[in-house]
């Protein structure tokens, strides 16, 4: 396995572990990061992937939660929710 495939899996495993708290804030630091323009492109690649795997985290983290509020809402109430993709602009 080359070095980059090795660290490749570090952050893909480190980002799994993360909070939604956690996650997120990372994720808005990413962007402030990429938003300043200060960075090589190199750089600003790995960020936009390690953005991208802490995206994902937060999105998996967040339908876990509804479908548990789903499944404690009785029969009936929870069928009104918007799904967090609709909300989106």
């Amino acid at each position: 396995m080359s070095p980059r495939s090795k660290s490749k899996t570090k952050t893909l495993a480190a980002a799994d572990e993360l909070s939604f708290e956690q996650a997120f804030e990372e994720l808005e630091q990413i962007v402030r990061r990429l938003e300043a323009g200060q960075l090589s492109l190199d750089d600003s690649l790995a960020l936009f992937e390690r953005g991208q795997l802490l995206a994902a985290r937060c999105g998996g983290l967040l339908e876990t939660a509804e479908l548990k509020i789903k499944k404690l809402i009785p029969n009936g109430l929870g069928d009104d929710f918007e799904d967090f993709e609709d909300t989106e602009t």
